[in-house]
């Protein structure tokens, strides 16, 4: 499986970005997929969640704040994340909703939120 995760970038307290996924190399419509972060110095965390179904769950750091959502003719998961704020600021990854992941995360994408 790959993961390519795109569309990080830099913004202001309050801004939105949307982040982007692809998953290549396996059936992505039979997965549930989730986001996660890693801020600096700190573990990779769950933030969003979507099931086969369309489904989702969020942490609730974001709840109310972001978006997951996906694409499976583009085998493509989204995050729309909007008021954000200097504590967002991570890698994020996407990667199967669960405990058992895949163990190629891919290289993320970097979103930094500044005050």
């Amino acid at each position: 499986v790959q993961l390519q995760a795109s569309g990080g970038g830099s913004v202001q307290t309050g801004g939105s970005l949307r982040i982007s996924c692809v998953v290549s190399g396996v059936a992505f419509s039979g997965y549930g997929m989730a986001w996660y972060r890693q801020a600096p110095e700190k573990q990779r965390d769950f933030i969003a969640g979507i099931n086969t179904l369309g489904s989702t769950n969020y942490a609730d750091s974001v709840k109310g704040r972001f978006t997951i959502s996906r694409d499976n003719a583009k085998k493509t998961v989204y995050l729309q994340m909007d008021s954000l704020k200097p504590e967002d600021t991570a890698v994020y990854y996407c990667n199967k909703n669960g405990p058992v992941r895949w163990t190629n995360w891919g290289q993320g994408t970097l979103v930094t939120v500044s005050s």
